[in-house]
């Protein structure tokens, strides 16, 4: 197969881009311009008897977002809170045997 020409690549590339223009104005319409009008801040808008203290908003926001939230059943709770206890009692009951197993090693060795 023969090289490519220079000219013949930059055809290609024009030919490509047309086709993907035409294709990209036909799929989706072009938004209209902002105008600064359309760009004023809800602040600026809202009338000074509407406007509240500073925290406000995020506090009826959070409280939105807890609305949101699946809370776990009782069953769910209890469940998962005997998982904690029974991995909080293996965990500590591996740590006393090391710690068992380890000590007089450690007062032989590093101690004396």
């Amino acid at each position: 197969m023969a090289r490519q020409t220079r000219q013949q690549r930059r055809e290609r590339r024009a030919q490509r881009a047309e086709t993907t223009e035409a294709t990209a104005a036909v799929a989706r319409p072009q938004p209209p311009p902002r105008t600064p009008a359309a760009r004023t801040a809800p602040e600026e808008t809202a009338a000074p008897s509407e406007r509240r203290f500073p925290g406000a908003q995020f506090v009826s926001e959070s409280w939105g977002e807890l609305k949101k939230v699946e809370w776990p059943t009782q069953s769910q709770v209890i469940q998962a809170t005997v998982v904690v206890l029974i991995a909080c009692a293996i965990v500590g009951t591996y740590l006393w045997a090391a710690d068992l197993v380890f000590k007089p090693l450690v007062q032989k060795i590093f101690l004396k």
